[in-house]
């Protein structure tokens, strides 16, 4: 079966749980989405090992025709991030800038480090001899909340606007410094690179500064190009060859593809959706990208889902696995904790900014997508019967399972609080 074919039969397979939904579970429609994947790949499993062995051998080879991170990080990302940067207030972002700056730069490494920090000492309980540059691998893969995610889940929740802002805005950008850490740490770990502040800030100036500095030429062009004319159809395709062209261009030239197409979304969502298009396409351009956006969430919601028929289970590596969701957000809640005794100093915040931050911080397509890349082949244990990629790749499908669902579903009630709180005059503690 060709690519596309299966593309079309995941979205329907995706439209039909979403629909389905809408009468039974009635709940987030990505979560359901998820779930319902998740049942479908548990189900199939169950047959394969049982009486239907051809079923699971079918869904395996059909799965595989789509390269998961290939069909993420080079095709759909770049829409699903335009999509959710032309949703944000930029003067509403300027007034928490520097809580974003320091989320993003210093929550990532903090995170980092307490992440491989817990799981080399929880792979030495294990009896699994993972080295310290492969914990830290796994730190930076994991550390980054997934702006897909958070965007699909918690902003459609209505959090306070302070806490929105720094949520959306944190994980809209921290993937940039997030995947410069992995690279970094992924050529050391494979490539025998020696790690030296010259290369990584080589590397950083090139993927991160060179992203924005080719998001805001792209988000120029456009501008200029959108406000040429007066054809409603022509202004919205316009904004079509921003997340396609551009994004392969970006990637291309090897810098950033995702923080150019947030730069982009935001200059065309607060500059050019006011100065540049015309009445009617002003009128269709949320409802364009929101469509757009809803089917590319839940075709790729639907992936992570039967993304388990594709993950090699160890039953050493549980220790791992169970360990390694309360590490992940004990990790989250120190990358947000620190730097709010700094945030305070200077401002009043919401009393349940820490929490929502840390139980919002969702991980998704994007961390499975990395730990896909990680090369097979690197065997660990003295028998050499456990591959790297299948233990690391364990670990992120199951904490990224647990982010979207157990998170995902449990978030609302702590965001009610806060609105609550605030609503009752004592938001700030």
């Amino acid at each position: 079966m060709s690519v596309y074919y299966t593309l079309c039969i995941l979205a329907a397979m995706a439209i039909t749980i979403a629909f389905v939904n809408q009468y039974i579970m009635k709940i987030q429609t990505t979560i359901a989405i998820t779930f319902g994947a998740l049942i479908i790949s548990i189900l199939m499993l169950i047959l394969g090992k049982t009486t239907w062995p051809e079923l699971q051998e079918h869904a395996i080879t059909t799965l595989e025709t789509v390269d998961f991170g290939e069909f993420l990080l080079q095709g759909i990302l770049g829409f699903l991030l335009f999509a959710g940067g032309l949703g944000i207030n930029l003067p509403a972002m300027k007034s928490q800038k520097w809580e974003i700056f320091i989320l993003v730069i210093f929550g990532v490494l903090i995170s980092t480090v307490v992440v491989a920090g817990g799981l080399w000492l929880l792979a030495q309980v294990a009896g699994i001899p993972l080295s310290f540059v492969y914990c830290l691998l796994f730190g930076a893969l994991i550390s980054p909340t997934d702006p897909i995610a958070v965007l699909a889940i918690v902003k459609k929740l209505g959090a306070p606007e302070q806490i929105a802002i720094q949520i959306e805005g944190e994980s809209l950008f921290n993937d940039g410094i997030g995947l410069v850490i992995f690279l970094t740490i992924f050529a050391v770990a494979f490539s025998g690179t020696e790690a030296t502040f010259g290369s990584v800030l080589t590397l950083f100036t090139h993927e991160a500064i060179g992203g924005i500095i080719f998001g805001g030429l792209l988000g120029l062009m456009a501008h200029l190009m959108i406000s040429a004319t007066d054809d409603g159809s022509m202004e919205l395709l316009m904004t079509l060859c921003i997340p396609t062209a551009g994004f392969a261009l970006a990637n291309m030239l090897g810098v950033s593809g995702a923080l150019a197409m947030v730069v982009t979304g935001i200059m065309i969502g607060n500059w050019t959706r006011y100065t540049g298009f015309s009445e009617q396409s002003e009128k269709y351009l949320d409802e364009f990208w929101h469509l757009l956006d809803e089917f590319l969430n839940a075709l790729l919601f639907l992936l992570i889902g039967l993304a388990m028929l594709l993950v090699e289970f160890h039953w050493q590596a549980w220790i791992l696995v169970l360990g390694g969701i309360p590490l992940v957000l004990a990790g989250r809640f120190l990358s947000v904790s620190l730097p709010y005794v700094g945030f305070r100093r200077f401002r009043s915040y919401n009393k349940f900014s820490i929490r929502i931050l840390t139980w919002g911080g969702l991980r998704g397509g994007l961390s499975l997508a990395m730990a896909l890349s990680i090369p097979a082949g690197v065997k660990l244990g003295a028998n050499g019967n456990i591959e790297l990629r299948d233990v690391i790749l364990m670990m992120t499908y199951a904490i990224v399972l647990f982010s979207i669902i157990v998170q995902g579903m449990t978030i609302t009630p702590m965001i009610n609080k806060a609105k609550a709180a605030e609503k009752a005059g004592f938001p700030i503690e």
